[in-house]
């Protein structure tokens, strides 16, 4: 008999059909007269119940059907006549896939989500992380649906580069040298001559500057990939292993870019709460009672749209006015996640995409202003994540980007490639970048990066 999936078992009407499910066992209820199976196979948040006779059953394979052990049950769909389900199986037989034996980590209920990132290959089997990773899973469908609707295309770049698109310098490094003889030079610098690529290459940390090579010759496109950040950084919003969007779009102004950014949260957001009902049903309860309304919340109006010299004045007179923050307020400082969340939760209580920054505390590419002083950045900050993207018009004039490189000290041996598109044919273009994971956060309502991706990747933690 082919299987039903629970999620559509649930949504049936076709009562006194018989029907097979197979799942993993999240309860198994016993009693003389009767025992009561919820059965889990992942596609939905909700349980379908298997009422069982124990008569017509064998006693040791019922005994054996304990929590998480998996299993194929064939029975009859009826209207259920308890509170919480429509529908039910009266079961016939139960063929047992796999036992679960009592030291099965996720048997307990309320562990703490630190304990189950210890046994993060099984925390998957779990309501709270079933509901997030299908979450995610919509969160992608939305932001490949979105862009293909808006005329992007989807355009892969490198995983494995030279270049360190931010200028942080913490990557990282691809190698295939012997780890134990490293050649060096006279300057005891590493001859890369027999390494495989012949020079120093890392793990990318964004995939914007190639992404500018495709919109200067397709118009618009969007990366979506994993990206990489080698710094050590034990934070609740940071990992070294990580999602990124990034569109990028030629013949953009600060205006365009700033109504792209907020169309395309919004759209996510609203995406979410049409394609995601149970799931963000049971976060809400669970998790974080104020979630929906924060989503409904940040569809209800348009964003506020702050420049970050008004942004510091605001922040002086809360300081002025008693509000104290850890770290202190001043023009040119980069703000720090307090500052953001004040802005948004407490002052205009809605999202504010902050734009013009001082050039010092942003990347080299970015458009420079008439004042000399601020670049035309653009970051969106949201509720209890604080910023959430970050995008900018890029600099399209040659000699102002080779200036500001300059200036820098910045090596631009290897970015040849990325001076000739202002070399050969520049447009003004833009983009921004959304950390799918931060994305992920604000759906949710978790609180801690690491739980809302499979497998954490952060300082002194590679399992699974």
């Amino acid at each position: 008999m082919k299987r039903t999936k629970v999620v559509d078992a649930l949504q049936s009407t076709d009562y006194g059909k018989q029907i097979n499910v197979k799942g993993w066992v999240r309860t198994h209820r016993s009693s003389k007269a009767v025992d009561f199976i919820a059965l889990n196979d992942g596609s939905t948040i909700k349980n379908i119940q298997l009422v069982v006779d124990p008569a017509k059953m064998d006693e040791e394979l019922l005994k054996s059907i304990t929590t998480g052990a998996c299993i194929s049950a064939v029975g009859t769909l009826v209207e259920s006549q308890g509170k919480g389900q429509t529908v039910e199986i009266q079961c016939e037989s139960i063929e047992l896939y796999g036992l679960c034996g009592s030291d099965y980590p996720m048997q307990k209920k309320g562990q703490s989500f630190e304990y189950m990132r210890q046994h993060a290959h099984m925390r998957l089997r779990t309501n709270t992380f079933g509901a997030v990773m299908r979450i995610r899973h919509n969160m992608a469908i939305a932001i490949h649906k979105y862009f293909h609707d808006h005329g992007f295309f989807y355009f892969h770049t490198p995983l494995i580069t030279t270049s360190d698109a931010e200028g942080a310098g913490q990557m990282f490094q691809v190698t295939t040298k012997n780890l134990y003889r490293l050649e060096k030079d006279e300057d005891g610098k590493i001859i890369y001559d027999d390494d495989f690529f012949g020079k120093m290459t890392s793990l990318t940390v964004s995939g914007q500057l190639e992404g500018e090579l495709g919109a200067t010759a397709l118009g618009a496109i969007y990366t979506f990939g994993p990206t990489f950040r080698a710094e050590n950084s034990n934070t609740p919003r940071h990992l070294a292993e990580f999602w990124m969007i990034e569109p990028e779009v030629a013949f953009i102004d600060l205006n365009d870019l700033m109504d792209l950014e907020e169309d395309f949260i919004k759209y996510c957001v609203r995406w979410a709460l049409d394609n995601c009902k149970d799931d963000l049903a049971f976060l809400n309860q669970m998790i974080d009672k104020t979630l929906i309304e924060r989503l409904e919340g940040v569809l209800k109006d348009d964003f506020v749209r702050l420049p970050y010299t008004e942004g510091i004045k605001i922040l002086e007179e809360a300081v002025k006015a008693g509000h104290s923050f850890e770290f202190p307020v001043s023009w040119g400082m980069d703000l720090a996640s307090e500052h953001e969340r004040y802005l948004v939760e407490q002052h205009f209580k809605k999202p504010v995409i902050m734009t013009d920054y001082p050039k010092d505390i942003k990347a080299f590419y970015m458009k420079l202003n008439d004042d000399d002083k601020t670049v035309q950045g653009t970051d969106v900050l949201f509720p209890q994540i604080g910023e959430i993207i970050g995008g900018s018009v890029r600099e399209e004039n040659y000699d102002k980007l080779m200036s500001e490189i300059e200036r820098r000290h910045i090596p631009m041996k290897d970015m040849w490639w990325y001076l000739d598109t202002r070399k050969y044919g520049t447009c003004p273009h833009g983009g921004f970048g959304l950390g799918f994971e931060r994305l992920i956060l604000f759906v949710t309502g978790m609180q801690n990066i690491r739980d809302v991706i499979p497998f954490p990747r952060t300082p002194k933690s590679a399992e699974f």
